[in-house]
């Protein structure tokens, strides 16, 4: 008979829903259907991949049981199974637990398929956007492929992209940037921002509702063209959640859509999460952004500065800038800080006040020993030249304008006797001296060379 493989799977289902809770039958067993049996071959078809997992994980044993009960010992089970939105792809088929010897899962068009909802929250904050994200050597890369993401979405080179680095980087700027920039550029573009944590207590909360409340969960964030989680380290020793997103990434990445991640630590850092997930994590590009260097760190105090209608003297920015080194958040703070002391107290924004804003917002690092390494290191940043070429025989003007002004520093504040100097740098002391009285001298009378020394001093805090 035509539907003698329907009419088995019905007995299948009596089998279930006499041994199963009833929410548990309709969750994973209600919806599963019949589609043909023939040469001990059943397929049924099911909503998701994720069906698939559960059914093997969770109810194999009965499964299996109630399989050779009704088809016998020689059925092999095959599922179907539709990807939200999805255009058909290639089969895939992979290993399954020994009472089933093969699963192969196919992905057709989806009947069930409805319109997008024209208003989708992308839940992203518009401040953060590429014009006020401040750049630097230390993020050009991730910045730069960013942009790229942003600018062309369907070339996927970079998919998934992962940020990673450390609190106060810049992380969660950079991956909202890029999708507020392809919003700008296709407004019905479905473009979702979410932090880890709020993935995670979402899919708590479903799968506590009742379990087919996991298939909304997913089928919902499968439904998104662009999806970014911040801080996915969060996930990191919650293996329900990390399950449920290897089904998203995996349907998405499948799809071509874009994929954005930001962490704390690279993946080769995480502890307890998935090897498969991990290792999706590796397929695109991974991109570190490191501690803000100087310059980075001068242009977000003057950035903000700006936007609070703020003034802040030269030699107040260097102190900043010199002395919160690891974070952009707290260099902001410091701003809204000086602010605040400024207005309220009417108090100049000097020096002084800045020491004293930031002994109260910033773990200051104790004043290290300024020794001859320390000198030729800053003198290096500030002229942006290799330290190396210090130690050369060049006598390019850049080079010995900077070779001479390690000289005077390092005989002002190391307190190095003129030789020792001279030895380290392969110059006479002859040398030594004469670099340092010329120094010396223009100091009295230049004030470009005046504001350069107080700017690096203030660069090794001294």
């Amino acid at each position: 008979m035509e539907n003698t493989h329907i009419q088995m799977w019905e007995e299948c289902l009596k089998i279930f829903k006499d041994n199963l809770p009833a929410e548990q039958f309709n969750a994973w067993f209600k919806p599963i259907t019949s589609l043909s049996y023939e040469n001990n071959v059943l397929k049924l078809l099911v909503p998701t991949a994720y069906f698939v997992e559960q059914l093997e994980v969770r109810y194999m044993k009965i499964l299996a049981a109630t399989l050779h009960r009704v088809y016998g010992n020689s059925v092999k089970l095959f599922y179907d199974y539709y990807q939200v939105g999805a255009d058909p792809t290639s089969a895939i088929t992979v290993e399954t637990a020994r009472e089933s010897p093969s699963v192969q899962r196919i992905n057709p068009q989806n009947p069930f398929h409805t319109a997008v909802v024209e208003d989708f929250d992308s839940q992203l904050n518009p401040k953060y956007t590429f014009e006020n994200y401040c750049g630097s050597v230390c993020n050009k890369i991730a910045r730069s492929i960013g942009e790229a993401i942003a600018m062309n979405p369907k070339c996927k080179t970079f998919n998934p992209l992962f940020v990673f680095g450390h609190t106060g980087v810049g992380k969660t700027h950079l991956i909202q940037a890029i999708g507020i920039r392809i919003k700008e550029r296709n407004p019905h573009a479905r473009v979702l921002y979410v932090p880890a944590r709020l993935f995670e207590s979402q899919y708590t909360a479903a799968a506590m509702a009742k379990p087919s409340r996991v298939n909304d969960f997913i089928n919902f964030y499968q439904s998104v063209e662009v999806l970014i989680i911040d801080d996915i380290q969060d996930l990191m020793h919650k293996p329900g959640t990390q399950s449920a997103f290897f089904h998203i990434f995996n349907h998405l990445h499948q799809n071509q859509r874009q994929i954005i991640l930001s962490s704390d630590c690279a993946p080769s850092e995480m502890k307890d999460m998935h090897d498969r997930l991990l290792s999706r994590f590796k397929w695109g590009m991974t991109a570190e952004l490191e501690s803000p260097d100087y310059d980075l760190r001068r242009e977000v105090l003057h950035q903000r500065a700006s936007q609070d209608g703020l003034t802040i003297p030269p030699e107040v920015m260097e102190y900043i800038a010199a002395n919160v080194t690891d974070s952009i958040r707290e260099l902001e703070g410091i701003v809204v800080s000086l602010l605040a002391h400024a207005t309220v107290l009417n108090r100049d924004i000097t020096i002084d006040l800045a020491k004293s804003v930031l002994s109260n917002s910033v773990k200051l690092q104790k004043k290290a020993a300024v020794n001859f390494e320390m000198v030729a290191q800053t003198v290096s940043d500030f002229y942006n030249i290799d330290p190396e070429q210090l130690f050369t025989k060049t006598r390019k003007r850049e080079i010995s304008d900077a070779r001479q002004m390690v000289m005077y520093l390092a005989k002002r504040h190391v307190k190095m006797p003129v030789t020792a100097i001279g030895t380290r740098l392969s110059r006479t002391h002859a040398t030594v001296l004469h670099a340092c009285r010329n120094i010396e001298e223009r100091l009295s009378m230049e004030a470009n060379l005046r504001n350069d020394v107080e700017r690096i001093e203030a660069m090794m805090q001294v």
